[in-house]
């Protein structure tokens, strides 16, 4: 497949559950994304379309390039790689860290939760969950206790 904004070929496999959404979907043709009339999408009737369904579910300031950084986001937050991400979304590999930086990962209170657990579970931090590493606590004094 070819990027439409950078050009770039891409290549996005579908998970065994797209898989199995895409198979038993109905079809009005081979392709996937198609109109009411069974060809291809035109760009300017896919934005058409789009625009219209957010208004109906009451979804403003989303655009359908939104769902791009979102792929993004959620392949880094899988533990994909820039390299991996920008084979998938097109994106140069630079791009995918602004992306990352400037418009999703500084926002995700998730990503922030999980990095305090994370330190939390870290030993030798005065910030750690374990018992023995708590703040003014030495492992002699919890012995005790």
């Amino acid at each position: 497949m070819k990027q439409n904004k950078t050009g770039a070929r891409v290549s996005i496999p579908a998970t065994d559950t797209l898989k199995i959404a895409l198979d038993t979907a109905p079809r009005r043709s081979p392709l996937i994304l198609t109109n009411t009339k069974g060809v291809p999408w035109t760009a300017a009737g896919f934005s058409a379309s789009w625009r219209k369904l957010c208004a109906r579910a009451g979804i403003e300031g989303l655009t359908f390039n939104d769902l791009r950084g979102t792929a993004v986001t959620r392949l880094a937050r899988a533990g994909c790689d820039h390299a991996e991400i920008s084979a998938i979304t097109g994106h140069k590999m630079g791009d995918v860290g602004r992306v990352l930086d400037h418009h999703y990962v500084s926002r995700n209170a998730l990503l922030a939760d999980e990095a305090i657990a994370r330190l939390g579970d870290t030993p030798g931090t005065d910030l750690s969950n374990r018992p023995s590493n708590r703040a003014g606590v030495s492992p002699t004094q919890e012995e005790k206790a």
